[in-house]
């Protein structure tokens, strides 16, 4: 479960890809909360997969299609808001076996290589923080679409993208055997350019 933040990054995580590159306007975008985010799954004794989001993240991005290796990347996760539908496990989950909210009350990750693969998809590589551990993270990346938004005509930007951690490398440890190592991550960010 504590996988789940990371991810976020992620939040996204996915911000933004150089792959839209024959649309996309140069510019900076912040991360549209209302029309994004970041889902986990963790394996509960083999029975299934608990799943979790994280309600409260921001960030921005830094989006230039024609030249994809300036862009940027940052943001961070409020691991208070995080939640898998049950009180008592979303409280566990907040304590130091796992997120260590008191202390580390937020999951951040920071994109520092875009890479395009084809027109439609490719990856962002970052740091991705949990519990006071850095790790390096990647994100599979699908640019969806860019253009107007036709209710309030921002200029708008929208991928969806996907990865795995492992939440032992963070140092969460506890119930190893019984509740996964292996933590998927699934993100949908929209992304409004600045004005």
């Amino acid at each position: 479960m504590s996988k789940l933040l990371r991810t976020t990054l992620l939040a996204a995580t996915i911000a933004w890809l150089p792959l839209a590159a024959e649309t996309a306007a140069a510019g900076t975008f912040e991360i549209d909360p209302v029309h994004s985010g970041i889902a986990f799954f963790i394996d509960h004794l083999g029975f299934s997969q608990v799943i979790g989001t994280a309600k409260e993240f921001s960030g921005t991005f830094a989006f230039d299609a024609a030249h994809p290796a300036d862009s940027s990347l940052d943001v961070a996760v409020k691991v208070a808001g995080i939640s898998t539908n049950n009180s008592q496990r979303d409280s566990d989950i907040q304590g130091a076996d796992w997120f260590n909210a008191t202390e580390f009350p937020q999951i951040t990750f920071v994109g520092r290589e875009f890479k395009a693969v084809d027109a439609k998809s490719g990856t962002i590589m970052g740091d991705l923080t949990i519990a006071g551990v850095t790790k390096p993270a990647t994100l599979d990346v699908t640019f969806n679409k860019e253009g107007e938004n036709p209710w309030d005509k921002s200029h708008v930007v929208g991928f969806s993208a996907r990865t795995s951690i492992k939440r032992s490398d963070f140092g969460m440890k506890a119930a190893l055997g019984m509740i996964g190592d292996d933590v998927s991550l699934v993100i949908q960010v929209e992304g409004r350019a600045r004005s």
